[in-house]
């Protein structure tokens, strides 16, 4: 060591007192540092802190790298809500702030004293001096970050999808109450028409019926269930149809007229086929002919009803269970298509909340997808999740697949290309360049974590794929390529 580096060293031990150089052995990070070494701290500022005080803020720019000697803090993350999440404590012996220093990031939560603290507080003049001058503490705080960033990182990525998980839970529900409450509604209109029915058919009983009014019955009957499918009106023929039918029952004094018309009609019933009951059932029987085939057609109507509703469920039941299974670490063929739609399935509470037009194109024969690879839906979720965040009530999001072959290697590669487009805000021209950092975000603090665009990269990436995007405000487009034999 040098004269003048050793006058330095003197000066410097000077100005650090034992008690000092003591405590700061109790730091895990700078343990095994030597006296010397240790020296590199000096000139450092002491501050005490009281329970509540809070010395960094979520959102602003990170300004100082702290030693904790004595005391506890905590880091608090404000949420969309409202609400506020502890993401971890930190104990005494601790040193921290060095990541948002290094990734010159903002702070991803507040920082504040649970008990009584006493902290070493390093500006950001004073934390480059360590960084550039002090080799040894420079490696432990190195260290200490990459510990730190992988936990931190580990942690954030885990309450993104926890998160997600609740969003895709709370479509779920959404999705299975619409058929399961239509279901439901149609289980109990089938009884009430099962005991009209039923009452009809005693009253029937009690009077004898000629062979004209059996065959004239039995011919509405069949015509009713025909499985022959009726020509599709438009709105205003159906209402024509409907009115015209209503005031020519209302002229034989049938009650219910209004209501019965819709159903007949849909059944293709009209006042011409319908002139025989007139003519074979006088009176108050003729009333009650109608009545019994209105309810014997309403009853086919909400079995259909009831089958689609089951039909819906099963149907989510395997969108989940795709969403949930597919890629697994095996060796799995992965239809893009049938992927892309699951994920749609799960967002179409959003979809329609929003009222979005989608617009669809997909490839029928496109090739699928070899790979053991996981995470394939996630890249939709996020994609469209974002895509219907950023568009207006009523807007459009467009899906496109495609198959491209390429020369790569002196062999033909066949790459999947999947582009989702919407006509949203569109990304800012300043966020352009970050948008698939780790932890960037350009939503409200609380609202967006960062990670939904940079999990897509990753994944993306682990397919050996390649995702590409242009935006403008009112056109943005995601472009995917995915070869097919990863």
């Amino acid at each position: 060591m040098s004269d003048q580096s050793q006058a330095v060293q003197n000066e410097r031990t000077e100005k650090m007192s034992e008690a000092m150089i003591e405590k700061l052995r109790t730091v895990p990070i700078l343990s095994s540092l030597k006296e010397d070494e240790l020296l590199c701290l000096d000139e450092v500022q002491e501050i005490h802190i009281h329970p509540g005080d809070i010395i960094a803020r979520q959102g602003e720019a990170a300004h100082f790298f702290w030693i904790l000697l004595e005391g506890e803090l905590r880091l608090v993350q404000k949420l969309a809500d409202g609400n506020e999440a502890t993401l971890a404590n930190i104990p005494a012996g601790s040193a921290f702030g060095e990541v948002p220093l290094l990734a010159n990031i903002p702070n991803i939560a507040n920082l504040q004293a649970v008990a009584p603290s006493h902290l070493l507080q390093f500006g950001e003049e004073q934390f480059w001096h360590l960084m550039t001058s002090c080799p040894d503490v420079r490696k432990a705080i190195l260290g200490n970050m990459a510990n730190r960033f992988l936990k931190l990182q580990g942690a954030t990525v885990q309450q993104e999808k926890m998160a997600s998980l609740g969003t895709l839970a709370a479509g779920l529900m959404h999705e299975l109450n619409n058929p399961g409450a239509a279901a439901r509604r149609a289980a109990s209109q089938l009884r009430e028409n099962l005991m009209r029915m039923h009452e009809l058919s005693a009253k029937f009983s009690k009077t004898a019926m000629t062979a004209e009014q059996k065959e004239c019955m039995f011919d509405l009957q069949e015509r009713a269930l025909s499985s022959k499918p009726q020509a599709v009106m438009n709105s205003l023929e159906q209402s024509d149809a409907e009115e015209a039918l209503a005031e020519w029952m209302e002229a034989a004094n049938l009650p219910n007229a209004w209501k019965m018309a819709p159903t007949l009609v849909s059944a293709g019933l009209n006042s011409t086929q319908l002139e025989c009951a007139r003519t074979q059932f006088p009176g108050e029987t003729f009333s009650d002919a109608l009545s019994w085939l209105d309810a014997l057609v309403s009853s086919m109507q909400l079995v259909g009803t009831i089958e689609e509703s089951i039909g819906r469920v099963s149907d989510l039941v395997m969108a989940v269970k795709s969403y949930a299974y597919e890629g697994k670490g095996k060796l799995q063929s992965v239809d893009i298509n049938n992927s892309i739609h699951a994920t749609l399935v799960i967002l179409g509470h959003k979809l329609r909340e929003k009222e979005v037009t989608l617009e669809k194109d997909l490839t029928p024969d496109l090739p699928l997808l070899h790979s053991e690879c996981s995470g394939l839906n996630q890249i939709w979720t996020n994609l469209l999740d974002n895509a219907i965040d950023a568009i207006p009530q009523r807007g459009r999001i467009s899906i496109r697949t495609w198959a491209e072959k390429t020369l790569s290697a002196g062999k033909d590669q066949t790459y999947l290309c999947i582009r989702i487009s919407d006509n949203g805000s569109g990304i800012p021209l300043e966020s352009q360049t970050q948008i698939f950092d780790t932890f960037y975000t350009t939503k409200p603090v609380g609202v967006g974590t960062g990670l939904g665009l940079g999990i897509v990269h990753r994944i993306v990436e682990q397919y050996g794929g390649t995702i590409h995007f242009t935006s403008m405000p009112g056109d943005t487009e995601f472009v995917v390529r995915l070869p097919a034999n990863t």
